[in-house]
């Protein structure tokens, strides 16, 4: 995956889903970002885990999308003065989920992450100024994981639970890989330890990109 290597002009507007279907091919299955940004100011990712049923409800969908409701809280406890996705963008945060079709049970198996994979491992190479890559969830680090094994033959990740990796500065090509908790979903408001931990690991992360 070639994270810091691209030739986007400084400051200028990309669409990301026109420019991912050009680079990996159109698929009526996969549900890309349709927003244009300007791929050069963005300092981290959030990679949450899977896309919502409804594209409505995605982060680029209504203003008070589903996943909006929790993820702004979350950054917002963390110390960022933001209220919508424009203002999440603003601040050079990119958020986007690693798998791109809408599961159809409760668990994402393997296959689902593996067919977004060529999408993800594109889209985390549009943005040449990353400076941190946050894995929101299981699925984000298995995802992750799976394209740096391409690379280096082994994971950026290791293969333990996310809180004994919580203390660890972990870096793949010069990004902090910063392994946290989910983001979306009904069950993020009754973990609240891990809404606590999740709110500290984008605290660190704001404090590296500020």
């Amino acid at each position: 995956m070639r994270l810091q290597e691209n030739s986007i002009k400084e400051n200028k507007d990309m669409n990301i889903k026109k420019e991912l279907e050009k680079n990996v091919g159109v698929s009526n299955d996969i549900y890309l970002n349709n927003i244009d940004i300007s791929p050069s100011a963005i300092k981290a990712i959030m990679i949450n885990e899977v896309v919502p049923s409804d594209p409505l409800q995605d982060f680029y969908g209504l203003p008070d999308a589903d996943y909006l409701k929790t993820t702004i809280p979350l950054l917002q406890g963390a110390g960022a003065a933001v209220s919508s996705i424009q203002d999440i963008l603003q601040i050079g945060i990119y958020i986007t989920n690693a798998v791109k079709t809408p599961k159809t049970e409760y668990a994402i198996d393997k296959s689902s992450i593996e067919s977004s994979l060529p999408y993800l491992e594109a889209e985390l190479s549009l943005f040449p100024n990353t400076k941190v890559i946050m894995l929101m969830g299981d699925v984000a680090k298995k995802a992750f994981n799976m394209i740096t094994k391409k690379s280096t033959k082994k994971n950026a990740v290791p293969a333990v639970s996310t809180y004994k990796l919580r203390n660890s500065e972990l870096y793949y090509k010069g990004i902090r890989v910063m392994p946290s908790y989910i983001m979306t979903g009904g069950n993020i408001l009754i973990e609240k330890s891990k809404v606590a931990m999740a709110t500290e690991d984008i605290a660190i992360m704001l404090e590296i990109i500020k």
